[in-house]
């Protein structure tokens, strides 16, 4: 039997209560959406698990068009638990983090148009990056990182 080999990461998945405001959040950080459409029936609950299911998705991709995160409102079943407030040393917990240029910009502008919150502070790490959370849209941890340019 030829030995299975990683070929790429696909995309990470999040499930969230607003799929509009998630789309919205995302845009304007800078990814597109690359499609959306219901996702149905016994065998998607075969997949997760789950039995049956009714799970509207949004696919956003990054500009470079090589990550992409799945947005997925779930209709059936009820939503049963919410980790989105666990502490970042949380075992299992979950963040995103995207290279941006701009960092204080982009804080700036998703804070206006989207609520979104600094976590800690804007801090610099060598002379490689400077670096943050945020808590973004639906409380979404998201960390940015802009690459310094050497000097």
């Amino acid at each position: 039997m030829t030995r299975s080999a990683l070929l790429e990461m696909n995309n990470v998945g999040i499930v969230v209560s607003d799929l509009d405001k998630s789309i919205s959040f995302f845009t304007e950080m800078g990814l597109t959406l690359e499609g959306r459409t219901m996702v149905e029936g016994e065998w998607a609950g075969k997949v997760t698990g789950l039995g049956q299911q009714s799970v509207e998705i949004a696919m956003m991709v990054t500009p470079d068009g090589h990550s992409r995160i799945e947005l997925s409102r779930f209709l059936v079943p009820a939503i049963l638990s919410d980790h989105r407030t666990a502490p970042v040393n949380s075992l299992g917990y979950l963040r995103i983090m995207f290279r941006v240029d701009h960092i204080d910009e982009l804080i700036s502008r998703l804070e206006i148009t989207h609520g979104a919150k600094l976590v800690g502070e804007v801090m610099q790490y060598q002379d490689t990056y400077r670096l943050c959370y945020i808590r973004g849209v639906e409380g979404i941890l998201i960390g940015l990182a802009e690459q310094l340019e050497n000097k």
